[in-house]
This record gives C-alpha cells, structure tokens and sequence, in this order.
C-alpha cells in the first residue's frame, strides 16, 4: 500500500506534517475580569509563566471528563474555572452550519462533540518536544480531529476520525478577534482549518462535510498527554513484535518497546501517539489506529483505577486538565464539564465503537478523500443517532418511492441540479436533465434542470428556503424515494431543489443508504473494550 500522508514532526518538506505550532492570537479567558489574553498564553503565558503546548491528538480529552465523575466535589474551585481559555464553536458562514437534531420520544438529544489536537510549536518545551526548526511559531493546523457522538439515549458513543492530510472544502471563517475574513477553499488539508480563525472554523468545516450537527469543541495542550498518563499510572499498549520507530536520516518518534503489552508513561506515552514509522504500512491511518487503541485503554484505565479516589491525586490531575484545554463558551467551567463527564460514564465500555472515516487516496497518493459512498454512510449514521456497533434497532426514516400520484404534483415546481462530482469521480453529463425528465414522468410538470450548476455533494439532498414549501419538498422525496432526513431547509435555494448527489449517479430509482444500517468495512471499527488490539509492527523497524 502507498503511504497516505507526509510525515509528522519528522518530515521538513511539508507544513502539513508539523507537530506543535502555535501562532499568538488573542483568546477569552475564564477569569472573572474578561480580560482578552493571546492564544496559547493560559495560565503559563508571558509575563514568566510558562506555556503549554496543544495536544497533536484528541484522545486524552475523553479521559480527561470521564475522570471528573469521580469526584466532583474536588474540582469546584475559582482557580479552575480561571484555568479554562475558551473559544467561539463555529465561526463559519451560516449557509454551511447543520441543523440541531431533533429529540426523539423521549425529549433526548445526541451530543456530538469535536476533539482538536493541533501542532503548535510555541514554547521552548514545545519545541524540544516537537523539532522542526523552520517551523517554530508559526500558525498552528488541526492535526488530529476526532468527532465524538454520544447517543440521545446515551446507550452507546461514536468515535470518528478524520486524517489530517484529507482534502475538504473549508468554508468562510471570520476570526472573532481580529474580524478577519478567510475566504472558502476547496480541496485544501483539512488540518489548515485550525489557522483560519480558531477551532470555530474546524468544526464548520466537519458540519460542511458531515452535516451533522455540533455542540461543543475540546482542544487539549500538548503536556496533558503526559500528565495524564502518568495520573492514571501509565497505559497499557500492545505491539505484535519489537519495535524502534528511527530511521538513519532522523525520522520517527523513537518509540521503543517489547512485543507484547507495554504500560506506557510520560514520554513514552507521547510517542506512541505519535508513531508512524514503524506501525503497519507507515501512513497517518496507521497512526489514527494506534490513537484509538491508546483512547480506549485510558478509559478503561481511568474507569478501574481505584487511585484516582484518592483527592490529592484528583485534584492535582484536574488542575493539570484545566489548565490544558481551550472549550467553547458551552464547556467554559468546571461544573460543565463535569456535567458532561456524568453524561459520558453512562456508556458502558463496550459500546464505545472507535472508527476512521473511510478514504480514498488522492490521484497524486499523498493525501487522502472521503471515499463517496462509505464516507456519507458513516456520517449519515451518525447524523441519524445510530449506533455504529450494530446493537441498536434499524431505525425507519426511508420515505416510499411507491407513493400514489397527487393532485397537486403537476403544480410542485422542482429545480434539479448536478451534484455527481465525487472526490474521485468526474460529474455524470447531463444527470440533472435526465433526473428532471423523471420527475415530469412522475407528474411533476414543473420540474426543470439547471444546467448551469455542477456540484460535488456525497449524498443526493432536496432543499427548500421555507417552511411553506416543507411539504411540496417532502412530496418530491416521497416519490423518488429519498430519506425524510435529507430534506432540509435552505437559505441559499429560492424554491424546491434536488440536488442529485454522487450516491445516485445511474439508474431511475434512488437507493438510500438507511436500508442498510451497518457500519462501513472501510471506517476500521475498533470496540472500546477490546483489550486484544494489538499495533502491527514494519519489519523494518524491529529490533
């Protein structure tokens, strides 16, 4: 297999690949004052104090709001809220911004919550920690991103990871310090986020590409990944044969361990989250496997380790946390966080599922797409709060495409545009002509193409711009068969538009996804309570 991504803090010919940059920026603080302090600064910042480097991985922030649970009690101290940098959630443009899911019977909703490690190279530590010279202060990227869902009934939590090289549409993000304007982009890194404008402008780009809807971001300091592993009292890792992660020209993390199960601490720890030389066939998928197995062992670790009740160890460990995470305003004190942290415990271990959203490699085989059907799946799942570990009921959103002809269809003016651009696929010619043909078949007299309008969107999506046209676009669904839940309200269409995505590029029927709830092959699922997974090792890299 070609390796999907340039290297991490090791390789100096790409930016994409740096691990721990960080640029100044102003940033809200928690402190009682309001006062603006630069990004980064914290409670280490100038002025002698010393400060912390962003975590280049996510991982740790699950661990670190499962611990709370343990006792509260001790984490309800001013200093603490004083701790917390906090950020705006999505600064990107409305038209991009997904809908709040709806509660289900219940009156309970999902939560879905961004993790963002990125590579700022900011401080003496950071740079020893990091290397990379040329690379020092400058602006930071979302190197790690992983989209966490706990269900609305909170029987089960998703994990989804997105590789940093894959190659995304960014929309426009507007910084909220500085007012600065960052135009759209297409086919950019999706980690090169991170720089226009904050962690705002990550998560409207997962809502851009996923349309799912999310509440809350975490980014998590560099030093956490250390403390806490040293907290919890190291975390046990698996390698199927003996491996040093170094090569003769300097790359690699100089991981170096046993086969077999490792308790790792400290800067141990840190390698093994940033290890690609020497897992599997070297590339950042590699990696993100490793990530994931490390997450779940730390939960387990933080679960059933009876020394974290000790108050003196809890208390020094949620100092440590606070001071290394920058929240939205909806995360921005201890309280809430530890409101999360209840929400989270009520997921058994084993229905945590772990995945890596399925890719394609790009044409030059250095970065990597969203493959067009698995991808859409996967986020479709999601979206729809369905479990990933296959143990919920099939949930029946599917309209019929047997429906009887109305009276009022021949009235429903339709506008088809072509959306049959994928990642890796050219546009199907003349697909929105023949998609309208069908509809006027169907009784839609109006319906119409619009030939002028070539699009690339995964998934086939019927948009209306208000609530009066709701039911004429619901009918159009009705007819072909699309899923209620890809209808939806829209400020950019002027009536009734089917934009006929690359999962509906043939045929005159539309297949949806939902009459198969299982989780793609592709997105690697890895069960939270797993404790036999094991990272396979590149024989070139043992010892």
């Amino acid at each position: 297999m070609a390796h999907s991504s340039v290297p991490a803090a090791e390789d100096t010919t790409s930016r994409t690949a740096r691990v721990g940059e960080r640029v100044p920026r102003q940033r809200r603080q928690g402190d009682a004052g309001g006062g603006r302090r630069g990004r980064g600064d914290g409670p280490h910042g100038s002025g002698g104090r010393r400060r912390h480097r962003i975590l280049r991985w996510s991982a740790t922030v699950l661990a670190v709001v499962v611990v709370g649970t343990a006792g509260a009690g001790y984490l309800y101290y001013q200093h603490l809220n004083d701790n917390l940098r906090k950020d705006d959630l999505n600064i990107g443009d409305k038209k991009d911004r997904a809908a709040a899911p709806k509660a289900n019977a219940a009156g309970q909703t999902p939560l879905n919550i961004l993790l963002i490690g990125s590579d700022a190279r900011d401080s003496k530590e950071n740079q020893k920690l990091g290397g990379a010279k040329d690379t020092y202060n400058t602006p930071p990227r979302a190197d790690v991103q992983m989209l966490l869902h706990v269900s609305a009934d909170r029987t089960n939590m998703s994990v989804v990871s997105m590789p940093r090289d894959t190659l995304v549409d960014i929309p426009e993000c507007t910084d909220p310090d500085t007012a600065k304007t960052y135009a759209a982009s297409t086919t950019t890194m999706t980690n090169a986020s991170l720089e226009r404008g904050g962690p705002g402008c990550t998560v409207a780009t997962w809502e851009k590409l996923t349309d799912i809807h999310i509440d809350h971001f975490v980014m998590v300091d560099f030093a956490g990944v250390v403390s806490m592993a040293d907290a919890v009292g190291g975390v046990p890792v698996c390698v199927d044969a003996d491996i040093y992660s170094h090569t003769s020209s300097g790359h690699g993390s100089g991981l170096k361990l046993r086969k077999g199960t490792t308790s790792v601490q400290g800067k141990q720890a840190l390698q093994w989250l940033r290890t690609r030389y020497g897992f599997e066939d070297g590339s950042d998928i590699a990696r993100t496997k490793a990530q994931h197995m490390y997450m779940n062992s730390m939960v387990r670790q933080l679960r059933a380790n009876a020394t974290l009740g000790n108050p003196g160890k809890l208390r020094a460990l949620a100092e440590m946390a606070t001071e290394a995470l920058t929240v939205d305003d909806g995360l921005g004190t201890v309280a809430k966080l530890y409101d999360l942290s209840k929400e989270l415990k009520k997921v058994p271990t084993e229905r945590i599922t772990m995945t890596t959203m399925p890719w394609v490699y790009s044409s030059d085989g250095n970065r990597v797409l969203p493959k067009p059907t698995d991808a859409a799946k996967l986020f479709r799942l999601v979206r729809e709060d369905i479990a990933l570990d296959g143990k919920d009921k099939k949930k029946t959103t599917t309209a019929t495409a047997t429906a009887e002809p109305a009276d009022t269809d021949d009235k429903i003016a339709v506008q088809v545009q072509n959306g049959t651009r994928g990642s890796t696929l050219a546009p199907v010619s003349g697909r929105a002509g023949a998609v309208a043909q069908l509809l006027v078949g169907k009784g839609f007299k109006e319906a119409v193409a619009d030939p002028s309008t070539l699009l690339g969107r995964n998934e086939t999506v019927i948009r209306y711009p208000s609530a009066d046209l709701e039911g004429d676009a619901q009918r159009v669904a009705k007819v072909l068969g699309i899923p209620a839940d890809q209808v939806k309200k829209s400020a950019d269409v002027d009536g009734v538009t089917l934009v006929v995505g690359a999962d509906w590029r043939t045929g005159t029927r539309y297949t949806s996804a939902d009459d198969d709830d299982t989780t793609p092959k592709s997105a690697s699922a890895l069960n939270g309570a797993d404790t036999k997974a094991c990272m396979h090792v590149d024989p070139d890299y043992t010892w």
